[in-house]
């Protein structure tokens, strides 16, 4: 039962990643007021710098949640290593990437100073722990490689509980401001701490 129960859990937290990780194509086929892009300001919408910065965000962050779940298969890891350092590659780059845009479009997030401080914070933790993880391989060590690369996707997840958590508490609430800020927390703290004890067991 235990293995069935864990198996179960393991599909659903792919398909979270695949469904969250392919949400941002969808923001190419609808008009300009779908989602998240409802709540900012005609000016800022046609500001070019931060247009870039936020498809540049979405979509490399689509793309890292989209392959990232694949580094926690065993099987890949041992049985097809170079497949598995090809991914890192491509989910450092693309971390880098929407990392760095996230932290820019954070200053213009939606509630003000709180929202703008979670959502920088979210970006600066993805950021330091993915690039202490690349350190870590680069010198040989692998647990600690495993262990930053954990904290990293857990930052990453932060996509999927933020469209989980967000409608549950506009609607709970009833008001999408105070739910956004709470979120801007929400969506990534309880994750780096389910991090640190999935760490600290495998010690």
């Amino acid at each position: 039962m235990k293995h069935l129960v864990k198996k179960v859990t393991w599909y659903f937290f792919i398909f979270l990643c695949i469904v969250i990780g392919l949400y941002p194509l969808l923001y190419f086929f609808v008009d300009r007021s779908f989602g998240l892009l409802a709540s900012k300001s005609p000016d800022l919408l046609k500001d070019t710098f931060w247009n870039i910065a936020f498809y540049g965000h979405i979509i490399f962050g689509g793309l890292a949640l989209l392959i990232g779940w694949s580094q926690f298969s065993l099987k890949l890891r041992t049985q097809h290593i170079n497949w598995h350092k090809g991914i890192g590659k491509i989910y450092i780059i693309s971390v880098l990437i929407s990392g760095l845009c996230g932290i820019y479009i954070g200053f213009y997030a939606t509630g003000g100073l709180i929202s703008q401080t979670g959502f920088i914070g979210l970006g600066l933790v993805w950021l330091s722990t993915t690039l202490l993880g690349f350190k870590s391989i680069k010198e040989g060590n692998i647990k600690q490689h495993q262990n930053f690369m954990t904290f990293s996707y857990a930052a990453c997840f932060a996509a999927v509980m933020l469209r989980i958590w967000l409608p549950l508490l506009t609607i709970s609430i009833g008001d999408f401001i105070p739910a956004y800020r709470i979120v801007a927390w929400l969506c990534w703290v309880p994750n780096i701490i389910v991090a640190y004890f999935i760490v600290k067991l495998k010690k």
